[in-house]
């Protein structure tokens, strides 16, 4: 009987072969992105792993009471808006540990770099980069202590009595757990849950229209197929007979996907490698699957393929009549939409009240997420019932009346090959709405902004004496495209003052403000791109990097800062705040951040606040584009499983079809009919989860940011009709099959 099956399956037809190819080449495509899927999180822990030694600093004391300590300092520097990982040690004795990578600790006056900041040390001016690093370069960092092949780091050989004052602790043991493991505070590290929870949705986003396009494949010619599993089962055949049939034809199928599924994952391993999901890019090594993840995916899909088989064999295997049973199905009911309203309402209900945990906000927003996207798959049918009641209802043609009334009749089945879409429209459209207004108002600044112009050194009262203006670097104001050097004083006035509860607003909202530093408002208004004084004001109080609230609005440089009751000849006696430096291009940028640091090597490196921001904009806009891979992949795919609907629709309607042009119906009507079922289902699809998507992103962001939804960029809608335009393209491939399968000749009875 398998025999049998595997001749039925391999040479029984064209329609067969057919059939069996666009089965493996949809599993193939749900098994490589499954795969991509799992090596992407076992790449995000093995990437977290090399994170490790970098949290050396809160490592747990060593058992082994022979290990001599090992003075440890790790900080962030920024080159071009990159960061820098500097690590700084010293050994106190010769059984120091020593961090992975490298064969022993740097001596005083050497260091080991990663390639990547090798390579940028060979090609960078010294003054702008080499300078901030003492000694010479004696190696390389191994792969084994590098998260990923972009990597800056750097590992400095100090002495003790250098390293002591900067803060650096002794250790006795280099960390070896992995931050999402860490019980001690582990800050260096990605949030591997977090990933997982990223990847998993995007995978979910992509997955659901495979299975779609898997599920339409499979019902290709079904009504075919079940006509004749009937005529054997009224020949002879038993039930588990005509199952093992249909079982081989879906394992055949789904075994030659899986093969090709491992086959592309392979080959475009390197490069998903290159995509920074975590804000670098992976090794490509570190896309390996473990022996569970291939067992999973080898047994688990054919497996799933026999099951699904059996699954749409049920009428021929109740009674080789069932497939003559057929009656109008029940149409949906209004019932359908209640998870929509009420994942709508549970977002809108935490506005103004948003949960004081990250645990509560999770549980909150995901699951009013969820209850949306579940709500929005049961209600497609409903949905589609009515649209198509709507179009029959204002139809004057007869095309559009023949396909509003199929659709009204069975939405299940129109609504069935485009809900893949749904997930990833909706997960697409709230991703964008999100990011897309986070970013305009959090996000990185305009490269001509000054907060991205301009760099700060602190010198926080806490941390010990304020420098006096002569140990300032007089060559910061000599490099050329440096624009100004201005020193910011310390507010006289330490504390902000205590808020008064149900007190009257005063008459200025700037005079409620309170900034650690003071500056004359004649040097506000010499320097110009720092905002300006209030108008009377002599003494402003300004932030210590000059920017203060523009980095919540880093577009706005016109900013008016609270004035300060003082003297204007008191400011220049108060300490030293900070030295704010602002440049008109990036090498004089670099300079004065290489000056800063050898000037004062204890105090945190100087940043400009767009670097700062560019971070969280810069994963925000990573997380943007794995947005539009969903996207993009999962139109063409829904157009696909469309086409395929519409190939098997037509090849079971073609007897009806035939009749109607032996009637007199136009070919040109015909097309219009399958037009129209496929066509309409999609738009409304399209539109109902970008529009949903768009809804649940604002009641988000009014919930947990106060924020109001602003317009997606021109590219998302582009993307949405570029990506719809090539499904209707695909869609359009399979009309002219009408004409080839409506021909008298098919009229006649099987």
């Amino acid at each position: 009987m398998i025999r049998f099956a595997l001749r039925l399956s391999l040479a029984g037809s064209r329609e067969a072969a057919t059939r069996l190819v666009i089965i493996a080449t949809a599993v193939a495509l749900g098994v490589g992105m499954l795969l991509a899927t799992l090596a992407g999180m076992n790449a995000v822990g093995e990437q977290n792993q090399r994170y490790a030694w970098l949290n050396t600093a809160v490592a747990p004391a060593s058992t082994d009471p022979s290990v001599d300590p090992m003075w440890w300092l790790i900080r962030e520097d920024y080159y071009r808006g990159s960061s820098i990982g500097r690590v700084e040690v010293a050994a106190s004795g010769p059984d120091a540990p020593v961090p992975p990578g490298i064969p022993k600790l740097p001596a005083p006056g050497e260091f080991y770099v990663s390639p990547a900041l090798g390579e940028l040390l060979r090609t960078t001016p010294a003054a702008e980069l080499g300078d901030r690093f003492p000694g010479h370069e004696v190696g390389t960092i191994g792969e084994v202590a590098l998260p990923s092949p972009d990597s800056l780091l750097i590992v400095i050989g100090r002495t003790p009595a250098e390293l002591e004052p900067l803060g650096a602790r002794q250790v006795t043991q280099i960390m070896a757990t992995s931050p999402d493991g860490c019980p001690r505070g582990c800050y260096v590290g990605i949030n591997h849950d977090g990933m997982a929870l990223v990847l998993s949705v995007v995978a979910t986003a992509l997955l659901f229209p495979v299975l779609m396009f898997i599920g339409t494949a499979t019902r290709l010619a079904a009504a075919r197929r079940e006509q004749r599993f009937a005529a054997m089962r009224l020949v002879g055949a038993t039930p588990q007979q005509v199952s093992l049939i249909s079982a081989v034809e879906s394992t055949l199928a789904a075994v030659a996907g899986t093969a090709v599924g491992f086959g592309l994952f392979l080959a475009v391993r390197p490069g998903l490698a290159a995509i920074p999901f975590t804000g670098e890019p992976f090794f490509t090594a570190d896309l390996s699957l473990t022996l569970v993840n291939v067992l999973l995916v080898a047994v688990g899909i054919p497996v799933g393929a026999v099951v699904a088989s059996w699954l749409a064999l049920r009428r021929v295997q109740i009674s080789p009549l069932g497939v003559s049973r057929r009656v109008t199905p029940k149409p949906p009911r209004a019932w359908r939409v209640i998870p929509l309203v009420a994942g709508l309402v549970e977002l809108a209900y935490f506005i103004g009240r948003r949960p004081p945990t990250t645990n509560g906000q999770i549980s909150a927003y995901l699951s009013g997420f969820l209850l949306i996207l579940v709500g929005l798959v049961l209600a497609g049918p409903w949905l589609t019932m009515i649209a198509a009641r709507l179009l029959a209802g204002r139809a004057s043609r007869p095309a559009t009346l023949i396909a509003a009334r199929r659709l009204s009749d069975n939405p299940q089945a129109g609504f069935r090959s485009v809900s893949g879409l749904i997930v990833a429209l909706f997960i697409t459209s709230v991703a964008t709405g999100i990011i897309t207004t986070y970013v305009a108002n959090r996000g990185e600044p305009r490269t001509d902004s000054v907060a991205a112009t301009s760099l700060s050194t602190w010198f926080p009262k806490e941390e010990g004496p304020a420098p006096t203006a002569d140990q300032i670097p007089a060559g910061l104001a000599t490099i050329p495209g440096v624009r100004s050097v201005t020193l910011v004083r310390a507010n006289p006035v330490e504390e902000p003052p205590p808020i008064r509860v149900g007190s009257e607003p005063t008459p200025s909202a700037a005079y409620q403000q309170w900034w650690p530093g003071v500056i004359t408002c004649a040097e506000l208004d010499r320097l110009a791109v720092y905002g300006s004084c209030p108008a009377g004001a002599q003494v402003a109080a300004v932030a210590d990097d000059l920017i203060g609230e523009r980095a919540w609005d880093l577009t706005n440089d016109s900013y008016v800062w609270p004035a300060a009751d003082m003297d204007p000849a008191q400011v220049d006696r108060r300490p030293i705040r900070s030295v704010v430096v602002d440049t008109t291009s990036r090498s004089a940028f670099e300079q004065a951040r290489t000056m800063l640091i050898n000037a004062f090597p204890a105090e945190r490196f100087p940043a400009s606040t767009a670097e700062w921001e560019s971070d969280s904009a810069r994963l925000m806009n990573q997380f943007q584009q794995l947005a539009n891979v969903v996207m993009l992949a999962s139109l063409p795919i829904a157009g696909c499983s469309l086409a395929v609907s519409v190939a098997g629709g037509l090849s079971d309607r073609k007897r009806p079809f035939s009749m109607l042009r032996l009637t007199g119906v136009r070919l040109r009507t015909l097309r219009r009919v399958v037009a129209l079922e496929t066509v309409v289902p999609l738009l409304l699809v399209a539109a109902v989860a970008t529009g949903m998507g768009f809804l649940a992103a604002h009641l988000f962001l009014r919930a947990q940011l106060d924020y109001t939804l602003l317009a997606p960029h021109t590219s998302f809608y582009l993307m949405v009709a570029g990506g719809l335009a090539v499904s209707l393209g695909i869609i359009a491939s399979t009309l002219p099959l009408l004409r080839r399968i409506t021909g008298p000749e098919m009229a006649r009875n099987e």
